[in-house]
C-alpha cells in the first residue's frame, strides 16, 4: 500500500464545525459548497479559500446540491427542499420520512443523469430504521435500499454503471449494479470492509479512474481504493474525525475535505485545534464533475 505521508495537507477554511459534511465542488460557480449538520448552515467558499456566502436553514441539513436550473437542492431533516443560492425561498418539495420524526436526511448525491439519492437515518441510529431513496427530477421519489441504519457515502464508477454506497454501521462500502437509464440498483455486494479500530466510513468520492476516496471518521484519515477493493493509498490528516471529501478546483485535482468537532473534549479539541476544518490537498488523482440536480 502506498500512504501519501508527503501531500501537504492544508486547513482551507477553519470553521470549527460542529459537523462539517457534504462537501460539492460546484463546476459551474468554481466554488466549493458544504455544510455544517448540526448547526444547519450552507457555506460556499472560492477555490482560493474565501468565504462567499453562507446561511442558516433552521433545521440539520445532510447535504447541498446545485440545480441545473438555478438554485440548490437540501437534504434537511423533513425532507427534501430547494432554495435560492444565497439561501431565500426555502420551499419543502419532498417530504422524505417526514412522517417519521425519529428520522432525518442525511447524505445526498446526483447519479449522472441528474437523480438525487438521498439517504436517512435516525437520531439515535436505531438499527435497519432508515434507508436510501432515489429523488425524480419531478420530485417523486422512492426507497431504494431498505434495512439501512446510518446512510452516508454516495458515488459512481467513471461509467455510471456501478454505484457504491456506504451504511456506516456496517463498516464498509457496498456496491450495487446501477442503470443510468432507469435508476435503479440490483446485484448487491460488499467491496470494502474497515476495521472499526481504523474509523467509521463515513463520505466518499470517486476520481476518474474509478478509485474510491473514503473518509474515515475517528481514524483521521482519507483511505483509496481500487474498483477491486484493494486499498492504494491513504492520506492522513490533523484531526480524527474526517466527514467527507470531494474533488475540485479547476483542474479537479484538489481533495476537499471535511471533519467535525463533534462531541470532543475540551482536552481533545486541545490537541486538535483544527477539528471541525475543511482540508485541501493534492493527493496526485484527479476527480470527476459532480452532478447535479435536473430538477
Amino acid at each position: 500500500m502506498a500512504r501519501s505521508a508527503s501531500v501537504r495537507v492544508e486547513v482551507f477554511a477553519d470553521l470549527h464545525a460542529d459537523v462539517g459534511e457534504a462537501p460539492h465542488w460546484d463546476e459551474r460557480t468554481k466554488t466549493l459548497l458544504f455544510v455544517d449538520l448540526t448547526t444547519g448552515v450552507v457555506f460556499r467558499y472560492d477555490r482560493s479559500g474565501v468565504k462567499q456566502g453562507s446561511f442558516p436553514v433552521g433545521q440539520e441539513v445532510g447535504a447541498v446540491v446545485p440545480r441545473r436550473g438555478g438554485g440548490l437542492v437540501l437534504a434537511v431533516r423533513d425532507g427534501i427542499v430547494t432554495v435560492s443560492d444565497t439561501g431565500e425561498g426555502l420551499e419543502l418539495t419532498a417530504p422524505v420520512e417526514r412522517n417519521i420524526p425519529g428520522n432525518r436526511m442525511n447524505d445526498a448525491k446526483c447519479d449522472p443523469a441528474g437523480r438525487l439519492l438521498a439517504g436517512t437515518t435516525t437520531f439515535d441510529f436505531s438499527p435497519r430504521s432508515a434507508a436510501l431513496y432515489r429523488v425524480e427530477p419531478d420530485w417523486s421519489f422512492e426507497q431504494i435500499v431498505r434495512d439501512v441504519t446510518q446512510s452516508n457515502g454516495i458515488a459512481w464508477s467513471p461509467s455510471g454503471s456501478q454505484m457504491y454506497f456506504i451504511d456506516s454501521a456496517t463498516q464498509g462500502v457496498d456496491v450495487f449494479d446501477y442503470d443510468v437509464g432507469t435508476g435503479s440498483v440490483g446485484n448487491r455486494r460488499r467491496l470494502v470492509t474497515i476495521e472499526r479500530a481504523h474509523g467509521v466510513p463515513d463520505g466518499m468520492t470517486t476520481d476518474n479512474r474509478g478509485n474510491l476516496w473514503v473518509a474515515c471518521f475517528g481514524g483521521a484519515a482519507v483511505r483509496c481504493y481500487s474498483p477491486a477493493g484493494v486499498q492504494l493509498d491513504e492520506v492522513l490528516f490533523p484531526v480524527t474525525q474526517v466527514t467527507s471529501c470531494t474533488f475540485g478546483g479547476s483542474d479537479l485535482a484538489d481533495l476537499y475535505v471535511t471533519s467535525a468537532a463533534y462531541r470532543l473534549s475540551a482536552g481533545q479539541l486541545k490537541k486538535e485545534p483544527h477539528a471541525g476544518a475543511t482540508f485541501a490537498c493534492r493527493p496526485g488523482a484527479v476527480g470527476m464533475p459532480a452532478s447535479s440536480f435536473a430538477g
